[in-house]
């Protein structure tokens, strides 16, 4: 108790020195309190969960800033990491408790794909908030196949634009090389489906035969970049354009080095993007503390998006700072209060750019799971063709929102949420209505994995094997 004390009087102390007296005292021992809810008390309680320096990772410092973590007898350091595969290693040796995760590298991790390690996730962290950039160069040459009206381009801006670049670089034997931050990243997959419904072939893996660079048969040769080093990366001429979270996009376009020319909202709209994610060890040995960290990201989430997104300018004065993400107030502004800017000086509306609780955006869909599964088999990653149930068992295997219903029914019970913030748990299959918002109107089912890979001319399907 002396040492939890210790803590939450120096977090007071951090964030607020010249009231911490009563007010944040008050706060402190209403928190210890709270911890012996319902739920039942943590089984521990000082953590430490590490993030990437993008705005994404929002709902951790806002579950931090706000004292959501606080109430739920939880001490938290947050931590940013190098990469994102430092900060899976750290996740599955104990270095971390959890992290702010790519949607897909819990379900890699469980297939095997890279290193093998039992992840799970019972949080969403947000819809959208990628886009895609090309250098200056690019886009003068991809400009004049684009439409448009009014003197600015007709969005969304579609990869069929692009191929003819492409294919003036293919015949000059050059290589046509983009960046994207992890193989198993959204980014990834988000890169390949928007390069590939132009016509443009983004590549295969083929890791049973040691193969794990996914260039095999590219038109366009993607690779690892660490966000961050996105706009130095292609300002150098390394990279020819990437795909991102942000502020990296928007960096670009403040330093005139570059042109977003699509979000990831255009290329499939509400798509899920971060997880939170722990291992499943950890989340074993600790249930009660798993669902008061998953109780406090959800309350931070909601804070995020309430009131037509009131917070955001707030939320982007948190992340502005150093420890947090560390890009200028405006850059991250131009993104997080919904709008977007594309080519220098148009910007655009795009009010749900960034999501991070309406829409359900934090319920851990097993159709989002579905997804990235399809993109993994459609690209090679998974080798061999699985049935529809082993797609259903990998889903259910990692993303868990049974967890995700307990936190829930807990704030509701406290009075903190509304029984209307979230899915009808009674009648909730895990399953999205198909959708059909996508860049190339195909619609996904993710009951019918199999069936959906058969859509595609592009990429891996049924019985291929490279």
């Amino acid at each position: 108790m002396k040492s939890k004390l210790m803590t939450l009087l120096a977090n007071c102390w951090v964030r607020k020195p010249a009231l911490v007296s009563l007010t944040c005292l008050l706060v402190t021992f209403t928190g210890m309190q709270q911890a012996s809810a319902a739920v039942g008390a943590p089984e521990k309680e000082e953590l430490k969960f590490g993030f990437i320096k993008l705005t994404d990772m929002a709902p951790l410092a806002i579950a931090y800033e706000k004292g959501f973590f606080e109430d739920e007898g939880l001490y938290v350091t947050l931590e940013a990491q190098a990469n994102w595969k430092v900060l899976l290693d750290r996740v599955i040796d104990g270095q971390l408790d959890g992290a702010h995760m790519l949607a897909g590298q819990p379900l890699g991790a469980t297939i095997g794909f890279g290193t093998k390690a039992e992840i799970i996730t019972a949080f969403s962290m947000d819809l959208n908030g990628n886009g895609i950039t090309v250098s200056n160069a690019v886009w003068q040459e991809m400009k004049k196949h684009v439409p448009h009206e009014n003197g600015k381009p007709v969005h969304p801006i579609k990869a069929d634009y692009l191929k003819p670049v492409v294919d003036n670089y293919k015949k000059q034997g050059k290589p046509f090389k983009m960046g994207m931050v992890f193989p198993v990243s959204t980014h990834n997959y988000e890169l390949r489906y928007w390069l590939a419904a132009g016509g443009i072939h983004p590549g295969l893996y083929a890791p049973h035969k040691g193969d794990t660079s996914g260039n095999l048969k590219a038109d366009a040769l993607l690779s690892v970049t660490p966000p961050p080093q996105m706009p130095s990366t292609m300002e150098a001429g390394t990279i020819f354009g990437y795909c991102v979270g942000e502020p990296w996009n928007q960096q670009a376009v403040f330093k005139g080095i570059g042109v977003p020319v699509i979000t990831d909202y255009e290329i499939w709209k509400n798509n899920p993007e971060k997880v939170f994610g722990v291992s499943k060890k950890w989340a074993d040995k600790y249930p009660n503390t798993h669902i008061r960290v998953v109780k406090a990201l959800i309350r931070a989430a909601k804070w995020l998006d309430d009131g037509n997104n009131k917070n955001r300018p707030e939320a982007v004065k948190i992340l502005s700072k150093s420890n947090y993400v560390g890009a200028d107030y405006n850059v991250i502004a131009n993104s997080m209060t919904g709008t977007f800017e594309y080519e220098k000086g148009d910007k655009r509306a795009v009010p749900d750019f960034n999501v991070f609780f309406r829409y359900n955006a934090t319920y851990p869909y097993y159709s989002d799971a579905v997804w990235y599964l399809t993109q993994m088999r459609r690209w090679g990653q998974i080798a061999d063709y699985k049935p529809d149930n082993w797609y259903m068992k990998i889903a259910k295997q990692v993303y868990r929102p049974d967890i995700y219903a307990q936190a829930a029914k807990e704030l509701i019970a406290e009075g903190k949420m509304k029984a209307e913030d979230f899915p009808d748990f009674d009648k909730e299959s895990g399953f999205r209505k198909p959708q059909s918002h996508f860049i190339d109107n195909i619609t996904y089912d993710g009951r019918k994995p199999n069936d959906y890979l058969k859509k595609f001319k592009i990429g891996l399907k049924g019985n291929d094997k490279i």
